[in-house]
């Protein structure tokens, strides 16, 4: 049975690290739903978090290719344990006359802020895992928006367990 996955990478931060953990996914025919690098405390060391549907043995094989790449120092598949994750959206919406107000409030309930305002938008920023992003966007309307950036998810263990060196 297919399902999502939220894998957590520490990897060296080197010119092609990034690319080559991407190829890995590409040369096995493995679909990529969301990316996120960026370097971690450690300057020398990113932490790359990606989520891909797949089957639980397809993705045991995928960490175990992982754990093989010289430029990878750590793999945890978060989706085994428990964890909280967390994905950016930023979204522009139409915004006029009484709609302006409605779209505040649901902002407000959605705990999402307005971050950009002119005559006739809203740019909001929300926080939160995939189904609160894709519930504001229904409670918004589809014809309101203008355009959705995601940043992709990001996720850390609960606890003490850790991806840490």
């Amino acid at each position: 049975m297919q399902q999502q996955h939220l894998i957590s990478v520490l990897m060296e931060n080197e010119a092609g690290s990034l690319s080559r953990v991407v190829g890995l996914f590409s040369q096995r025919g493995y679909n990529i739903e969301t990316l996120n690098v960026a370097p971690t405390d450690d300057p020398s060391i990113s932490r790359l978090t990606v989520t891909t549907i797949t089957s639980p043995e397809k993705i045991e094989q995928i960490t175990k290719q992982l754990h093989k790449l010289i430029e990878v120092v750590k793999v945890l598949n978060l989706s085994d344990t428990v964890h909280v994750e967390r994905e950016l959206m930023l979204i522009k919406v139409r915004a006029t006359g009484g709609v302006r107000e409605e779209i505040k409030r649901s902002a407000d309930i959605f705990r999402a802020q307005i971050v950009d305002v002119n005559a006739s938008l809203y740019t909001i920023q929300i926080v939160g895992d995939k189904a609160k992003l894709d519930g504001f966007i229904d409670v918004i309307g589809r014809e309101r928006i203008m355009e959705v950036v995601r940043s992709g998810v990001i996720g850390i263990a609960r606890g003490d367990k850790t991806l840490s060196l």
